[in-house]
């Protein structure tokens, strides 16, 4: 199977963590052309100086809903003929829901959900006019398991889900796919962070037993935004290790 992304332009949220550069590699590697957007400007800067001049790159915060909503509008004036959205930024804020502040579940939501709405309502009038379009949203395997510590982040990717679910019902006849993506573990600064009796715990749950690759969730979000992917939408896949089982 030959995965060409010629003449397509891909917009990745997040794209200086770990998933989203492994994204942003494979998807120039087939040819597409990015919008890449971080929160981080250093790393924004680190991945112009790596893949040049002939993509786009924005900073994104998706923190500050207000400026959120001015920089999502000017990427869309400048880029009308977006095919190609994948929402894959997000943060996590742990604690206890009895000890959890304020902040730190409405950081989480807003990162994580909310702004998935101002994203897709900005870019999707331009999808429709043209009647196709693929969007992808990268949730988690503890929005379908739960996960003591997450409450916040659990509601945020599972909102994701719901409010996915329904987009795709909303634009199915427009040749629009809406599908999301739910990783288990996956290495990372923070697997790597994990001690021993942390990691074996985690193994322990996990049939596989060895934690994912960003490569495994980068290749399936290039197969579910390809032309093979055209009648799969509403949908939730799992690169999980057999950790979850649905």
């Amino acid at each position: 199977m030959q995965l060409n992304f010629k003449n397509k332009k891909v917009l990745i949220t997040g794209a200086s963590g770990g998933i989203g550069k492994t994204l942003v590699e494979k998807f120039i590697n087939n040819g597409a052309k990015l919008i890449i957007t971080s929160s981080n400007q250093d790393k924004l800067s680190i991945l112009k100086s790596h893949y040049g001049n002939n993509h786009f790159y924005y900073s994104l915060d998706l923190s500050d809903i207000n400026k959120l909503s001015d920089n999502i509008k000017k990427i869309r004036e400048e880029n009308r003929d977006i095919d190609i959205l994948i929402n894959n930024a997000g943060i996590a804020k742990d604690n206890l829901l009895i000890r959890m502040n304020k902040e730190q579940w409405q950081d989480v939501i807003d990162i994580n959900l909310t702004s998935n709405f101002y994203i897709i309502k900005s870019i999707l009038p331009d999808m429709i006019k043209s009647r196709k379009g693929k969007i992808l949203g990268i949730t988690s395997v503890v929005a379908f398991s739960g996960n003591p510590g997450q409450t916040n982040y659990t509601a945020s990717k599972g909102g994701m889900i719901s409010m996915y679910k329904s987009l795709a019902i909303e634009v199915a006849q427009r040749n629009i796919n809406v599908n999301l993506i739910a990783p288990g573990f996956i290495e990372s600064p923070m697997t790597d962070a994990l001690n021993v009796d942390q990691k074996n715990s985690i193994m322990d749950k996990i049939p596989m037993k060895k934690f994912g690759l960003p490569e495994d969730v980068a290749n399936l979000a290039l197969f579910l935004t390809s032309d093979y992917s055209s009648y799969i939408t509403g949908q939730s896949f799992h690169v999980n290790g057999g950790m979850l089982m649905l």
